[in-house]
């Protein structure tokens, strides 16, 4: 047996050997592959780094028209209400004006109403005093033409 047992070391130290490479190939395979797949996951995180910069640019250029839009439409609403205010006193100034005016008429009414009836007294006053002086009527339809 002694003959044999180098033989089964030499053997066994160049399987070692051989598993050994095949090992060593198999690992460098993985790390190389490994590797390339780091390589990738750099790319697409360099990618996806860019296009969330480019969302978040997005998104705060959006918000910005948000906020422009909406201080706008405050402004819009402040307008309209000043608009409407502004409407309001008009027509109350408007229909204060109307009333006035109706008033002012509804008393030139009365005072010719009371003027109409001070020239019907007048009349009869001076009908009264002609008819006791003897005079014809002046408000007769037949006028009296003057002599030439």
């Amino acid at each position: 047996m002694a003959p044999s047992v180098p033989r089964t070391r030499a053997a066994a130290s160049l399987r070692m050997k051989r598993e050994s490479a095949a090992t060593k190939e198999g690992l460098e395979t993985k790390v190389s592959s490994l590797e390339k797949d780091l390589q990738i996951q750099r790319c697409d995180n360099n990618s996806l780094r860019n296009t969330m910069n480019l969302c978040h640019t997005d998104i705060d250029r959006r918000i910005s028209q948000l906020v422009e839009a909406k201080k706008e439409h405050k402004t819009n609403q402040v307008k309209k209400q000043q608009a409407r205010a502004s409407h309001l006193e008009c027509h109350h100034k408007l229909q204060a004006r109307i009333q006035e005016g109706e008033d002012t008429i509804q008393e030139q009414h009365l005072i010719i109403e009371a003027l109409v009836d001070e020239k019907a007294s007048l009349l009869q006053k001076i009908q009264g005093l002609q008819e006791d002086n003897g005079a014809p009527a002046p408000f007769d339809d037949e006028w009296e033409e003057e002599p030439e």
